[in-house]
């Protein structure tokens, strides 16, 4: 039935505002379905902000991209109509999603805080952000973390090998981690066979050392911050229950 719907936005007139839209209205439908109206907007809305932090930094560095597409239990991405040219603007598209991401679900955190414990659904809600954006930065392609790394090298992809196998062994069921898993085995093996002094690689992943420095400051310090927000909420949510 969704498949049907999708196709039915996609091929209506003004299809591309229809496709967001509708998908997105989905998305709610089934999400407020299982965990109520409130939450289902609201994480809808940190999904949206997270694919919007993409869209700006493509927009920013030149590329052509086509607005969110969402389908419930695997979140959203933006269409790539055009590729990034080199490494550091990959990385510059894949940081733009969790920093903003993460921006929005520290707004929902401090809107929480501010509210009694009727706003304990907004709470749910960053730490739903913190989570899907800490998650989105596991160094392996093609999660956002993967796209990230690569400025640095693609071989930091085989770190993200043991925390996805890990992710695994204890969701051995889950549909989004076995889909993610298979999509990012070209890339590991990618990232094996991966040399530095390839001349295939001299045009795409040649960065200067700065540069480097810059993305990995930030990677590195996105990632504890989310870390320790996200341990943080759900504490602060095991206390509210």
């Amino acid at each position: 039935m969704l498949k049907i719907l999708f196709l039915l936005f996609s091929g209506l007139k003004f299809g591309k505002l229809l496709t967001t839209g509708g998908t997105m209205l989905i998305s709610l439908v089934v999400y407020a379905f299982i965990y109520g109206w409130k939450y289902a907007a609201g994480f809808i809305a940190l999904l949206f902000v997270h694919e919007m932090g993409h869209f700006i930094a493509a927009r920013q560095r030149g590329l052509n991209v086509g607005a969110p597409t969402f389908i419930p239990f695997l979140g959203a991405w933006i269409e790539m109509k055009d590729m990034p040219h080199d490494a550091e603007t990959e990385a510059y598209v894949g940081l733009g999603g969790p920093l903003l991401g993460t921006l929005g679900a520290l707004a929902c955190y401090f809107l929480a805080r501010d509210m009694d414990h009727s706003g304990k659904w907004l709470l749910a809600v960053a730490y739903a952000g913190f989570f899907l954006n800490l998650f989105n930065l596991i160094p392996l392609s093609p999660l956002d973390g993967g796209r990230i790394t690569a400025v640095l090298s693609p071989r930091l992809w085989l770190l993200g090998v043991p925390v996805m196998g890990f992710l695994l062994w204890r969701n051995p069921l889950n549909p989004v981690l076995i889909l993610i898993a298979i999509m990012a085995i070209p890339q590991v093996m990618k990232a094996w066979r991966f040399k530095a002094d390839d001349p295939a690689h001299a045009g795409y992943y040649v960065a200067s050392a700065e540069t480097r420095l810059t993305y990995a400051t930030a990677y590195i310090g996105l990632l504890a911050f989310l870390a320790v927000m996200t341990h943080d909420v759900h504490e602060m949510l095991a206390l509210v229950r």
